[in-house]
């Protein structure tokens, strides 16, 4: 069972890859194999709405996506981590699910389970968790819940006690639901961690 973490933050150790990778740690304690990949390393064009990938199933754009789809592909469970711009996902999150509409004839990503875990300073958690979650359900996606955590400098989402505990509680449930849908077992409804 694999878990791939995403991180859409251009921060490198900061808030967002700090609750990620918790979520992640917990998820190998549960027993899965773990993958942390991290957008700022990556050149994502934006989607040119050709819709090519309609007829073919593949994107056209000949970018470091092409290296992200076979990891998406590959993974059990996909836990999609992003900071609050502007009350919304960042721009690298987003791009990155528009990008994925190359799976949305082919249900690559059916299935599959997701989790989003969005760090902010005050404001916009709903709004971006939204977005993920809208995400999730597009692609057919078992939305397992997810994490916010509050803090502005880097690591000060450390010092939010509650958001780093549900981090833990979000690795667990991610790893049994990946466990109950592997056994052909419904699994429940989200719920708070």
């Amino acid at each position: 069972m694999k878990v791939l973490g995403i991180v859409s933050s251009s921060r490198k150790g900061g808030n967002t890859e700090t609750l990620v990778s918790e979520v992640l740690g917990s998820a190998q304690e549960a027993g899965a194999e773990m993958e942390l990949l991290l957008l700022r390393d990556k050149i994502i064009q934006p989607c040119d709405g050709c819709r090519t990938c309609h007829k073919t199933g593949v994107c056209h754009i000949r970018d470091d996506m092409q290296e992200i789809y076979p990891e998406l592909e590959a993974a059990d469970a996909i836990v999609l981590g992003t900071p609050v711009y502007f009350w919304t996902v960042s721009g690298q999150c987003k791009t990155l699910i528009d990008r994925t509409y190359c799976y949305h004839t082919s249900r690559h990503l059916r299935g599959k389970v997701g989790a989003g875990v969005i760090a902010t300073r005050r404001a916009g958690a709903t709004q971006a968790f939204s977005v993920i979650n809208n995400f999730f359900n597009l692609q057919r996606m078992v939305a397992a819940g997810g994490v916010f955590g509050y803090g502005e400098e880097r690591g000060a989402v450390r010092q939010d006690a509650q958001a780093m505990g549900e981090c833990k509680a979000l690795g667990r449930v991610v790893v049994r639901y990946v466990k109950m849908a592997m056994a052909g077992l419904p699994v429940p409804a989200p719920r708070p961690v």
